[in-house]
Order: structure tokens, then C-alpha cells, then sequence
């Protein structure tokens, strides 16, 4: 609903965009007890995003969308993106270790929420266009991007508490090769499928055990429907067998 959102409120549409944008700095400021609006003081950012965004919604014969959406062009867009990801979490480690010094769930959640702050916000950014929709949440299924961006919340916070030997730089350029590699590879291929599937089934059934839980939840409702489906008919013809006697002992 964003290009209809965009005719009729072209205000809402910018704010969404800006929430994507700088959503990691929005809510890890938040969990720093830090100004939320601190994004706003770097104009040349704002300006640079608002540019994209008019651009994006706006181009005449929307010629700029046009000339990004040829895959050469993404792919370079994309591979950016990842680089930048891994400088956010890098800086959101460094952020929290500088407010309480050897917290590593603090240094977590806050790289966590400066790489993949847009998505964990997505919601709310949902309401300023007006949608609701909690079964997106990504808590309860994460996206591709918010996983990748925990896992490396949590080597960035090890490597910077001493827990991971390996440098800094050196960590930095393997986390980033890897993100740019799957992340070209999902595009080329055009699979939406997460590369840890086969570690998380296998994690998945060693501690939590492996449930078929819809299966078993539609069989139920199946039963259950008809279950009550029955007792709808036997009630009903209970009810029939009722004023069958009633007018019987009538006529009599």
C-alpha cells in the first residue's frame, strides 16, 4: 500500500520512509534513553534519503525506479546495503559498551537494533500508513535480514568483550563477505529461502523438538467443527421432536 499511501498522503509516505531509513538509530537511542530524534540533526542524511524517496515516488515516468530496477544496479545497491549493515552493528556494539561497560546482552540487542532496526520497527511503521498487521511482527518470524543481523550482534559483542580471538578488521571483512555473497546469491537465484534453514531445523529438533503443530490444530478444527456440527443437528431435531408431541397432545 506504500504508492497509495504516497498519492494520498505524501507526509505519511515520507515519515514511513524515514522510519526505514534510520529505524536502527530510532531504537536503539530508545534503548539508550537517548533522543529518538537525533537522526534529525544530520541533514545531509535526511537530505540524501528524502532525495531517494522523492525520486523513488515521484520521477516523472518513474524513470529512477526504472534504472534500479535492472539487476546490475541492484545487486550493487544490495552488496552496499549489507556493507553498511555490518558498520551499524559494529557502531551500536561500541554505542552500549560506552553506556554499561561489559553488558553483553545490552551490546547484543543494541547492534541488533542499529543493523536491523526497520524491520523490528516495522510495525509501527505499518500504523503511519494506516495497517495493522501483529502476524508480521518479527519476532515471530523472522526475516532473513533480522537474523543475520543478530548472529552478528552477537560475534561483534563477543569479539569486542575478548571472547572471540580474531581481530577486529579481520572479523569485519568475513561477516561482510558473507552477507554480500548470500545476499547476491538469494537475488540471482531469486529464493526467499534463509540459508541457516538447515541449522535451524536441526538446532530446532535437538532443543525444542520438532512439532507439527498446524496439522494437528487443522485436524482438531476439523473434528471440532464437525463435533459441533453434530450436536447442531441433534439439538435441532431434539427441538422438531418437541412440537411433533405438543401438537400431537393438541389434537387430542
Amino acid at each position: 500500500g506504500a504508492v497509495e499511501v504516497s498519492v494520498r498522503s505524501p507526509i505519511a509516505c515520507w515519515f514511513s520512509a524515514m522510519l526505514y531509513c534510520f529505524g536502527g538509530s530510532v531504537l536503539s537511542s530508545l534503548m539508550l534513553a537517548e533522543p529518538p530524534v537525533a537522526f534529525l540533526a544530520k541533514g545531509t542524511n535526511i537530505l540524501l534519503a528524502s532525495s531517494v524517496w522523492y525520486l523513488v515516488f515521484y520521477c516523472p515516468q518513474d524513470i529512477f525506479y526504472r534504472c534500479f530496477a535492472f539487476l546490475p544496479l541492484r545487486l550493487l545497491v544490495a552488496g552496499m546495503k549489507e556493507v553498511t549493515r555490518t558498520w551499524k552493528i559494529t557502531a551500536g556494539v561500541a554505542h552500549a559498551d560506552s553506556h554499561f561497560k561489559d553488558a553483553c546482552l545490552v551490546m547484543v540487542a543494541v547492534g541488533w537494533a542499529r543493523g536491523a532496526g526497520g524491520g523490528l520497527i516495522s510495525n509501527f511503521e505499518q500504523l503511519v500508513r494506516g495497517l495493522w498487521k501483529p502476524e508480521t511482527n518479527e519476532l515471530l518470524k523472522m526475516s532473513y535480514p533480522v537474523k543475520v543481523t543478530l548472529i552478528g550482534a552477537v560475534l561483534f559483542t563477543l569479539q569486542h568483550s575478548q571472547y572471540l580471538p580474531i581481530a577486529r578488521h579481520n572479523l569485519m571483512f568475513l561477516y561482510t563477505v558473507f552477507l554480500v555473497t548470500s545476499k547476491v546469491t538469494m537475488m540471482l537465484t531469486r529464493s526467499a529461502a534463509s540459508p541457516f534453514a538447515p541449522f535451524e531445523a536441526a538446532l530446532g529438533h535437538m532443543f525444542f523438538g520438532l512439532q507439527k503443530a498446524p496439522s494437528k490444530v487443522k485436524d482438531e478444527g476439523a473434528s471440532s467443527s464437525d463435533g459441533s456440527s453434530v450436536c447442531e443437528r441433534s439439538s435441532s431435531e431434539q427441538h422438531r421432536d418437541g412440537l411433533k408431541k405438543r401438537q400431537a397432545k393438541k389434537t387430542e
